[in-house]
């Protein structure tokens, strides 16, 4: 079905400060929208907080505004530029936890602004642990056992029933921030503490130990009319216990076998939709046991994430652009496939080579910093090849 008429100017949240583990491929996302939207006819509004970015030059916005990525700011923004809807799925955690305040706080019913890409009960599915895990159960499928904790009494009792290792994952955060491996209760009171304060709700998971086991992620997107594709499958050569930006990994998945690699399609795909992402794109982790294959889901990020810009590097499927196009009413079937020039984006991408992505470190320049790899990012680039 073609656009929807009803959208005649959008607001583009953009990622805000280049960190470790939300860099430049935001950036890249969100030039690929702001470019793609301003080509419909629409009229792009963009919020950022970095004035260093690609996607604040004066040539990919109608307006641009250069402020603190804030609920209060943001408030301001569209009270000003009154968009029809917002598109927060191409600027990482930050955008998404800034649309999630501002619905909590009514902003967007009160100047009737819709969000668009995800809507907000998507992104909480996807972002609450305890939510997701229960969609997860719901689906039929299996993830790591845990308990969701609020604060160090619940989080100690919840050690003690699933004994340590333990691994400490607070919700709504990116690049792994607050989380950690805790092998006693000295680190796992430092890594809770931490995580709890990392966490906006004020929420960890902790879960059994799952290290040493074999990760796995899809780059799936989906439209409104519940077509489906799979972008491409990736594995870390690096065990669960690493995060996966700071592992090597390779595209498309190498050791899976036909059986393995269908079922893992397939929970995919039923998580997708479980959540609800009706209009873009999301990256789901799964660990696979290299003896017995027993799979588990490890989580959803219910947007365009780091891996989704590996993901168009090595398959050549734009998905900021699509998704972009997905949220403003396209379907897979209406959008042509660059790469071809003949097929539809609902054709899903095949490889005949492989792509192997290398993280970047530079522990020099960071002294202080524990070089040790865990599921805390630490990689302040990559290369592909």
């Amino acid at each position: 079905m073609p656009k929807r008429e009803d959208i005649k100017h959008v607001l583009v949240i953009g990622s805000g400060p280049i960190v470790i583990g939300q860099a430049c491929e935001f950036d890249y996302s969100g030039t690929q929208a702001c470019r793609v939207l301003r080509a419909e006819g629409i009229r792009v509004s963009l919020v950022n907080s970095n004035p260093a970015t690609i996607m604040t030059d004066p040539e990919f916005a109608d307006a641009t505004y250069i402020e603190p990525l804030t609920d209060e700011f943001v408030e301001r923004v569209i009270e000003r530029e009154r968009p029809d809807a917002v598109l927060a799925t191409l600027g990482g955690q930050t955008a998404l936890n800034v649309a999630v305040r501002l619905h909590e706080r009514g902003v967007l019913q009160r100047y009737g602004v819709e969000l668009i890409g995800a809507d907000i009960e998507a992104i909480q599915r996807g972002e609450d642990r305890q939510v997701f895990k229960d969609i997860v159960t719901s689906i039929g499928a299996e993830s790591p056992d845990s308990e969701v904790c609020g604060s160090l009494d619940q989080i100690l009792s919840a050690v003690a029933r699933l004994g340590y290792p333990v691994v400490v994952r607070p919700s709504y955060t990116m690049g792994g921030a607050g989380s950690g491996i805790a092998r006693d209760e000295t680190e796992l009171r430092r890594m809770a503490t931490a995580g709890l304060e990392a966490s906006p709700v004020h929420e960890v998971l902790i879960e059994e130990s799952v290290l040493g086991w074999k990760e796995f992620e899809l780059e799936l997107m989906r439209d409104r009319k519940d077509n489906v594709v799979v972008v491409c499958s990736i594995e870390n050569l690096d065990p669960m216990g690493v995060h996966t930006g700071d592992s090597i990994t390779v595209a498309p998945a190498m050791t899976l076998t036909d059986r393995e690699y269908q079922n893992l399609r397939d929970v995919g795909i039923k998580v997708l939709r479980a959540v609800g992402v009706d209009t873009g794109g999301c990256n789901i982790q799964f660990a696979i046991h290299p003896e017995t294959g027993r799979l588990v889901v490890i989580e959803m990020n219910p947007r365009v994430s780091r891996s989704s810009a590996l993901a168009s590097k090595a398959t050549g499927f734009p998905i900021a652009k699509i998704a972009a196009k997905l949220a403003i009413g396209y379907t897979l079937d209406e959008i042509p496939n660059d790469i071809t020039g003949q097929t539809p984006a609902s054709f899903e991408p095949t490889l005949d080579y492989v792509v192997v992505k290398v993280p970047r470190f530079a522990f020099e320049k960071f002294p202080g910093a524990d070089p040790r790899l865990t599921t805390t990012m630490k990689s302040v680039g990559e290369a592909m090849s």
